[in-house]
């Protein structure tokens, strides 16, 4: 079985999904089942087939959550004494030649990437371009897009909006 790295925010947010999953998602849909039951023929009772519907992706999701925290590999990048270079959970700011503007990533497990916030996944190219980087390098790398070059400008290991730590 694979690990699945994990930054201490994502595993806490992934804890927090699976929680609310179980105490309000799943009672929920059960009493919904119970009562469209309660309005008898099942077989044309679109309420009972709708919740049954829910009832299979939220139990899904709940198995899934389970056996990835399970195999779950919770990475401070603070504690990996990294001096400087980009490491795991690291947040990254670049300056991006081709848009001649700034851009910060963190890189993250693949459970918590979200590029829409910067959090791109460990095994994304721009990623593995980065990673054992520091101050001052230059990376470029091929992505669907084509060739990409940044320039590295600062690397900070906590929480993006942490600034006391800076």
């Amino acid at each position: 079985m694979d690990r699945v790295l994990l930054t201490t925010a994502g595993s806490k947010m992934l804890w927090q999904e699976l929680g609310r999953l179980k105490r309000e998602s799943r009672p929920r849909i059960i009493e919904a089942i119970a009562e469209a039951r309660a309005h008898g023929d099942l077989s044309e009772n679109a309420e009972y087939h709708a919740a049954r519907e829910q009832q299979g992706f939220t139990e899904g999701r709940i198995r899934e959550l389970e056996a990835k925290l399970a195999r779950a590999e919770v990475i401070d990048p603070a504690d990996l004494n990294a001096a400087g270079k980009v490491v795991f959970g690291a947040w990254v700011e670049l300056w991006e030649a081709e848009g001649d503007r700034e851009v910060t990533y963190q890189i993250v497990g693949e459970l918590e990437t979200d590029v829409s916030i910067g959090k791109v996944s460990h095994s994304s190219p721009i990623a593995r371009a980065l990673l054992g980087q520091e101050v001052g390098d230059e990376v470029e790398f091929t992505a669907p897009g084509g060739t990409r070059r940044y320039e590295i400008l600062k690397v900070r290991y906590q929480a993006k909006s942490d600034d006391a730590n800076e």
